[in-house]
């Protein structure tokens, strides 16, 4: 009698809709609040958003998230503010995809796109870097957030312009400027293993455990000075 009724259950699903598709072939439609991957955008004159405040990183819970301001340079500045964010690095392999970094940023530099494919066979290939994360040279790429009556275009554009109004430098000194490099800022270790590296004029007490005189993946160490 047991498997009668063992029988039964495939042959109910047989009548039944399938939940399935043929994927990658077919998607299904993702959400309007889908967390997936992360990018950083731009200004429509292609200027970058992101202003090196280190917020990001600072709200981080998995403390996946690396930045590094550098000053704009005032000839050819990379954003509207007086920095940039010189080194930007995601370690995917830690992140929980939770929002907070895309709160927390007062520029809507960082936001979560709806692209989740990001299979990788090399651990190093799971750290996104600057150049990865962000959008395209020319500004074509849309807003990650689609239309929807959860996204307000006009409120974001208001923000964006009260952002370059109130720049250090002026609106006058950015309008119709487009200062994006490719090469500003590789997001690499080497570039920032100052932060790490044994001081030659004071004493550095690291909380880092015996035998790891480096920065992690994606860490961010602490170091206290001899001078309190």
């Amino acid at each position: 009698m047991g498997m009668i009724k063992g029988f039964m259950v495939p042959f109910r699903q047989i009548f039944k809709r399938k939940v399935t598709i043929q994927y990658p072939e077919q998607k299904r439609s993702k959400p309007q609040r889908f967390h997936g991957r992360h990018v950083l955008n731009r200004y429509p004159d292609g200027m970058e958003k992101c202003i090196g405040c280190e917020l990001c990183a600072a709200v981080c819970p998995a403390r996946c998230i690396y930045v590094r301001g550098m000053d704009n340079p005032p000839d050819a500045p990379v954003s509207p503010g007086e920095r940039y964010g010189f080194v930007y690095e995601i370690n995917l392999l830690r992140c929980i995809f939770c929002g907070l970094c895309e709160e927390a940023c007062p520029t809507e530099a960082i936001t979560m796109t709806q692209l989740f494919e990001m299979s990788v066979s090399n651990r190093d290939d799971a750290i996104y870097t600057r150049t990865e994360l962000l959008m395209d040279s020319d500004g074509t790429v849309p807003h990650p957030q689609p239309d929807s009556i959860l996204v307000d275009k006009g409120e974001l554009r208001l923000a964006d312009g009260w952002m370059r109004a109130t720049a250090p430098s002026g609106r006058a000194a950015y309008e119709g400027v487009i200062a994006w490099t490719p090469t500003a800022g590789v997001g690499t270790r080497p570039a920032e293993k100052g932060q790490s590296a044994e001081s030659h004029q004071s004493p550095v007490t690291s909380h880092q455990p015996e035998g790891d005189s480096g920065l992690g993946t994606g860490d961010r160490g602490l170091e206290t000075s001899s001078d309190g």
